[in-house]
């Protein structure tokens, strides 16, 4: 079964019409297909016009948030209600092309793990949207590792299990290829088609950017030291600690050679608040090596993820 996931936060008047193209080109595919779409608070009658359209087609799934928890949130809740063994998950603007699913498709017969969307030729504001775009994906590409043209295009396709036990927060979503790279997965790119915005407006602006950054540093610390933290916050407390010793040192030629008294320099309390900044880093490693065992052993998670078994028996629960 293929599963294609639509997020929606004030798109009415592109939900009818994205579903009917959707539902179009998955019928010509010939295999078993569901749609869900995940209402993210939506407040221009989003919700009404899903409902109808759930009422009308029975492949059509809806779940209703409260509030607007973000793209993320409505993308980590449709891959935990999608049934399929391929997960789709695209724009509910009607910027992405539906038409592009089938050869998304194909290349993952091909072997790939994951296909992801290159809005090559991409119909947004240039310098809102584009220009950081091409600045963040490069960032991405050059810190991961994982060398995509666009992390940012909604639609991707995923088998589901790359992204089984992959729990997304904050604004996470642009990064789950780096996450699936992480579990060995085979990731590939295709050019993908692009519209421009035909109702509404964006929810995003340049303050991505910033966002971004932030999500990048996590990414890249959970990538290289989420199961020794240590060595983190370790290192940077004996650098602290080294920069206390040398401000010591400072004082300590200051008041032998030039006779300054100690006082009438700033660097006692210096020596002395760099140096409790170190021992500070050094606790908080030991406290973040305490986390991590406890995420770990508490769960019962293994900190190795195994491809395949042969001649052994399957794992238990």
């Amino acid at each position: 079964m293929l599963s294609v996931i639509i997020p929606v936060y004030n798109e009415r008047e592109t939900i009818r019409p994205l579903f009917e193209k959707t539902a179009e080109v998955l019928g010509k595919i010939g295999h078993p297909w569901e749609v869900l779409f995940i209402n993210d608070g939506s407040v221009d009658g989003s919700e009404e016009e899903l409902n109808a359209v759930a009422s009308e087609n029975e492949t059509v799934k809806v779940l209703h948030f409260r509030r607007n928890y973000g793209q993320t949130a409505a993308m980590m809740a449709g891959f935990d209600h999608a049934r399929g063994e391929v997960i789709i998950p695209m724009d509910g603007d009607y910027q992405n092309d539906p038409e592009d699913i089938p050869r998304m498709l194909a290349k993952l017969d091909e072997g790939y793990d994951v296909v992801s969307g290159w809005r090559r030729d991409r119909q947004d504001n240039a310098i809102k949207r584009n220009l950081p775009s091409i600045m963040a994906n490069k960032l991405i590409a050059f810190v991961s590792g994982v060398r995509l043209q666009d992390f940012g295009c909604s639609l991707k396709a995923y088998r589901r299990e790359v992204i089984e036990g992959v729990r997304l927060y904050g604004e996470m979503h642009r990064f789950l290829p780096v996450y699936t790279s992480w579990h060995g997965a085979k990731i590939t790119e295709v050019v993908v088609g692009h519209f421009a915005r035909r109702a509404g407006k964006s929810k995003y602006g340049l303050e991505r950017i910033l966002k971004v950054l932030l999500d990048l540093m996590v990414v890249k610390f959970l990538d290289r030291h989420a199961q020794k933290p240590m060595y983190v916050f370790g290192i940077c407390g004996f650098l602290m600690m080294a920069i206390a010793g040398l401000f010591a040192l400072w004082a300590v030629w200051l008041n032998l050679v030039e006779g300054k008294p100690f006082i009438t320099t700033p660097l006692p309390v210096l020596t002395v608040s760099t140096f409790m900044t170190g021992v500070i880093c050094v606790l908080m490693g030991l406290l973040a090596e305490m986390i991590t065992r406890t995420f770990y052993e508490s769960q019962g998670k293994r900190i190795y993820l195994v491809r395949e078994r042969r001649n052994l028996p399957p794992p238990t629960a």
